[in-house]
């Protein structure tokens, strides 16, 4: 009983200095969530060493599906939040980002880190894919702070909702013709696009039945419209995963449908659900930060800080660009597109991946992710909002003297 009461002390410790954390970084405007990757290393093995972590490949397991469930649950509250109705005139430029954004970012990236590292091509190419993807908490909790433009706004929240599946296939796929000899590029084309239609269909198809059962229960209690949108979530997850399709895209879309639909409860249901994402976030970085070894970081210190520079310099507003090259976006709104591409959780997550497959030098893969997250969310998150009022792209821009 006294190591039960121990562990449920630690954990309330552990939830109240993340809350602590969140507050004083909201307070000072600064990121909350490397905050919290912070804190974890701060108290893992090559810290503090209260948490015994990262040591086993089951802990880079346990924190892949951490990972996971989290960033369904991130997903999940934007679906809510924005609904079909707000993403659908931005649908175009969103899945522009979130395709072709991703795919030119992971190839300028995945270049560069075959220069800066001496890698192979196809093993800088799953570098370059697991630094690709922006992160939807990192997007999510800067939109709630700066008032851009809502066609921007919801732009960002379409490309972060819908980029996560491309990122996730490509990593999966590259570590596949890394380890399968006989497994082609046309072999990693099929999957990909079977994966995406696979998710498409699942998330509409289990978004569209539990709305509408929802619908026809206005007078069942309110615990069922709480948990309703929540069974939804793992039934759309779950069933597209089994199906061998893309989970993350189910997800996002079964709750943009239902984001799009005033059921009973609605507003009961976005509170929780916020509160749940900001649980889910908290505890996401914080396991993360216990993967970070600080004494492993020196070797890539100066060639992973130039790989991030190119990220986020070269990269992203080079895929911003030709994404959004044929939309209706001016020259200021593609400058602070291509600014916004904030990495966060997505990309440490994604770098567990090879760890648990054992590609060769995964470990550095990680360390290089962990730089490229640090340095995007430093130098971008504090300074997106100072360069959205500058251009005039916010609803309240600074007016000229």
């Amino acid at each position: 009983m006294e190591a039960d009461a121990r562990l449920i002390l630690a954990c309330g410790a552990l939830l109240a200095a993340g809350l602590l954390v969140w507050l004083v970084a909201d307070r000072f405007r600064a990121p909350s969530l490397v905050l919290f990757l912070v804190l974890g290393m701060a108290v893992g093995s090559d810290g503090a060493g209260w948490i015994r972590f990262g040591f086993r490949s089951e802990d880079y397991l346990l924190t892949r599906l951490l990972g996971t469930v989290a960033l369904a649950v991130i997903l999940f509250e934007a679906g809510l939040a924005s609904g079909f109705r707000e993403i659908r005139p931005v649908l175009g430029p969103g899945i522009g980002l979130a395709v072709v954004g991703t795919l030119v970012t992971a190839g300028v990236a995945g270049m560069a880190s075959v220069w800066l590292f001496h890698l192979p091509v196809i093993g800088g190419l799953l570098l370059g894919s697991i630094l690709a993807s922006t992160d939807g908490a990192a997007v999510f909790s800067l939109l709630r702070g700066l008032r851009l433009r809502a066609r921007l706004a919801r732009t960002l929240e379409a490309e972060a909702g819908l980029n996560d599946p491309v990122a996730f296939l490509l990593v999966v796929g590259l570590i596949e013709l890394i380890q399968r000899p006989g497994f082609s590029a046309w072999d990693l084309l099929q999957l990909f696009v079977a994966e995406l239609a696979v998710g498409a269909a699942v998330g509409l198809g289990v978004g569209w039945l539990a709305r509408e059962a929802l619908r026809r229960m206005p007078f069942a209690p309110h615990g069922v419209h709480l948990v309703g949108p929540l069974a939804a979530l793992a039934l759309s997850y779950g069933t597209a995963a089994a199906l061998h399709g893309s989970g993350f895209l189910a997800a996002y879309l079964t709750e943009l449908l239902f984001g799009s639909t005033e059921l009973p409860g609605s507003s009961s249901v976005k509170a929780f659900v916020e509160g749940l994402a900001a649980l889910a976030e908290i505890g996401l970085f914080f396991a993360l930060g216990l993967l970070v070894f600080p004494s492993q970081l020196g070797v890539v210190l100066w060639r992973g800080t130039l790989l991030a520079l190119v990220v986020a310099l070269v990269a992203r507003p080079l895929a911003a660009a030709v994404a959004t090259s044929f939309g209706p976006s001016t020259a200021t709104e593609r400058l602070l597109l291509g600014w916004a591409g904030l990495r966060g959780a997505v990309p440490i997550v994604l770098a567990t991946f090879p760890v648990i497959e054992k590609v060769p030098r995964s470990i550095e893969f990680f360390n290089i992710a962990f730089f490229v997250v640090l340095v995007s969310t430093l130098v971008q998150g504090l300074t997106i909002e100072p360069l959205a009022r500058g251009l005039g792209l916010t609803d309240n821009p600074v007016q000229a003297a």
